[in-house]
């Protein structure tokens, strides 16, 4: 699994000439460290002087943020997974009008799928925004930096997904499918750009 790989490792496998992990997956490992720095910023808010009535909030920031890196680690590898299938699918063959009926609805089915994917990844990147803006005002102020990053990451991760939504929409023949994704992925990325922006806007250096 890829999740389970060192760093370096990964990264030599994103950098060589295998068609995965991608953009997908390497989406969802920005959105990963998001909510790995945001969980930083609360933790390191618990527990000190001038913030002894957030410990509470602070710690529901941190299991907030703990199961969004446990969903973002799990689609570092169904990203590449859902890329996996498609290209299966593209290599079944297509001999009798049997088999082509076959092939083309298995690779509409994979082309849905790898187009859902990054769909969750990006959902769950802007969901996290609100938790990132809390640790970013109300969080150690000594940390408002990697809270920044953590929203920038997410803003970035988020975005990236729903381009590889966009690139599978392409090759979608169903219409209604496609039309009802695209709306949300426009919905998403106006949303997201602005928390960001919000966000950023309220860092104090």
């Amino acid at each position: 699994m890829l999740a389970d790989k060192t760093l370096k490792e990964y990264l030599n496998e994103t950098a060589s000439s295998a068609p995965a992990p991608g953009g997908g997956s390497v989406a969802a490992l920005s959105a990963g460290l998001a909510a790995a720095l945001t969980a930083m910023v609360a933790h390191l808010t618990i527990g000190k002087k001038g913030y002894e009535e957030l410990k509470e909030e602070m710690r529901a920031i941190v299991q907030e943020t703990e199961k969004y890196k446990e969903i973002f680690v799990e689609y570092i590898d169904k990203d590449s997974d859902s890329f996996t299938q498609v290209m299966k699918a593209f290599k079944l063959p297509k001999e009798t009008e049997e088999e082509k009926e076959i092939r083309k609805n298995k690779i509409q089915e994979a082309l849905k799928n790898a187009a859902l994917v990054p769909l969750e990844v990006a959902r769950n990147g802007l969901r996290m925004m609100d938790i990132i803006e809390k640790a970013v005002v109300k969080g150690n102020k000594n940390a408002v930096t990697d809270g920044a990053v953590a929203a920038m990451l997410a803003r970035t991760a988020t975005l990236s997904a729903l381009y590889n939504v966009k690139i599978n929409l392409g090759s979608i023949k169903d219409a209604e499918f496609v039309d009802k994704t695209q709306k949300e992925v426009s919905q998403i990325e106006e949303d997201v750009v602005r928390l960001e922006k919000e966000i950023l806007e309220k860092v104090v250096l």
